[in-house]
């Protein structure tokens, strides 16, 4: 079974940075798509950042020059650097990726437990 663990939440104050990682593991031929998202307290869940097997990226843009995601397939890892922060951040931060479990079959879409970030003073 693949299993996406996220990790590096944690307190930070405004303005300032935390690393997120999110390691795939279990049975992975390939992992397209990989991409970061947020929920904040009585909010619905939303996009953050999104990285493809190209290297292709796109964020929010609420996050865009402040977030950065990067990922190392040798790894089967998809990080997200986030830098800047503030209040508005504060969020459970969760991993998706599709990946290809086997040769026999399409990628499947999988997601984290998430990690929780808080922003305050």
């Amino acid at each position: 079974q693949v299993q996406l663990v996220e990790s590096g939440g944690g307190l930070v104050q405004p303005g300032g940075s935390l690393r997120l990682s999110c390691a795939a593991s279990g049975p992975i031929v390939k992992i397209n798509t990989m991409a970061w998202f947020r929920q904040a307290p009585g909010k619905q869940r939303e996009f953050v950042a999104t990285s493809t097997s190209l290297g292709i990226t796109n964020y929010a843009d609420s996050v865009r020059g402040r977030f950065t995601i990067s990922r190392d397939d040798a790894k089967n890892t998809v990080y997200l650097q986030m830098n800047s922060l503030n209040p508005e951040d504060t969020a459970v931060y969760y991993c998706n990726a599709d990946v290809q479990a086997s040769f026999y079959r399409a990628p499947a879409n999988y997601w984290g437990k998430g990690t929780l970030v808080t922003v305050s003073s």
